[in-house]
């Protein structure tokens, strides 16, 4: 991995208070939220640009739903108030959110992707920032997901759907590395 642009953003995906509601179910990568405080401190001390996506759910029974303590940052990765915060009702954080304009007026073209949920709302944004032409990358021990039952039934253990997620992300819209990796191009 060469070293990442002096301007690259790091991008915190959906890491609200919800996220740990036992519905969700068992999840991968138990050191994620780990992972994320290192990169996150890294860019803090690096002076670079963050940028925190929360999701705001359209659905009143949703954790998610605006006031309700769910909807809220974890404590840990609460924004600064320099910090940029995305605010987005779908999975992809470039959908209705200005968030593809506010890189271009930063001349920001590296992206560094991490949080929840691998297969959903990490997924949809590094590929229409992949789309997009941004340089993306996700470190694949930052983000995490849940099991999951196919259409047929079958419970897929979420360490697969987020093996399986990473890959179809790594063929055509992003590299995928670490979180040391990053840190030691940092």
């Amino acid at each position: 991995m060469e070293p990442l642009a002096t301007n690259a953003a790091l991008v915190i995906i959906d890491m609200q208070k919800g996220m740990a509601d036992p519905a969700l179910g068992r999840r991968n990568n138990p050191d994620a939220e780990l992972r994320i405080q290192q990169l996150l401190n890294a860019w803090r001390h690096a002076q670079r640009p963050v940028i925190h996506v929360r999701h705001i759910s359209r659905s009143p029974g949703s954790v998610f739903w605006p006031g309700q303590p769910g909807c809220e940052f974890q404590g840990a990765l609460q924004p600064l108030a320099h910090e940029h915060v995305v605010e987005k009702n779908v999975p992809d954080a470039f959908s209705a959110t200005g968030l593809e304009r506010w890189l271009h007026m930063r001349s920001i073209r590296q992206l560094v992707i991490v949080g929840v949920i691998t297969n959903n709302s990490v997924e949809a944004t590094v590929r229409s920032g992949g789309n997009l032409g941004f340089d993306v990358i996700v470190a694949a021990d930052a983000c995490f997901t849940f099991d999951q039952t196919d259409l047929s039934g079958r419970l897929w253990p979420a360490e697969d759907v987020h093996a399986l997620s990473l890959s179809n992300l790594a063929m055509d819209y992003a590299r995928v590395f670490q979180t040391s990796e990053i840190l030691a191009n940092h």
